[in-house]
């Protein structure tokens, strides 16, 4: 699978909307290509305590629930269809979901791919 075609399955999910006072979703999508040739998308939530999750995490909790850990590809875009990278607590988390995940394909702008590993050059548990 292509990351044109991730983009637009990441960019399907967008949906910006406030759900109350206190919490709003869907201004990001993402898409993660599993080992299993399946595609698992999320959403952001974002709270006013800080205690909502990136698209990136959704996505991944889907991938999990459907019993499987090996990313292959990852992408995530927001409302206006902009590529985002992932923020750093999202490539950690991701990076530990796995041990080959490190090597998963991450388009992080629109004409660049990168490696997990290369976004997390030093990971700390490379040596477990």
């Amino acid at each position: 699978m292509e990351f044109s075609d991730l983009y637009v399955r990441a960019k399907s999910v967008v949906n910006p909307r406030k759900l109350s006072e206190l919490a709003e979703a869907g201004g990001v999508g993402a898409a993660i290509l599993a080992a299993n040739g399946e595609v698992y998308t999320g959403v952001c939530i974002d709270t006013a305590d800080s205690m909502g999750f990136c698209a990136e995490h959704a996505a991944a909790a889907a991938m999990i629930t459907a019993g499987q850990s090996l990313v292959l590809k990852l992408i995530a875009v927001n409302w206006d269809g902009k590529i985002l990278p992932p923020c750093g607590r999202c490539r950690e988390f991701i990076s530990q979901l796995h041990p080959e995940n490190p090597n998963a394909q991450v388009m992080v702008d629109e004409d660049t791919v990168v490696t997990l590993r290369e976004l997390l050059p030093y990971l700390w548990h490379s040596t477990i």
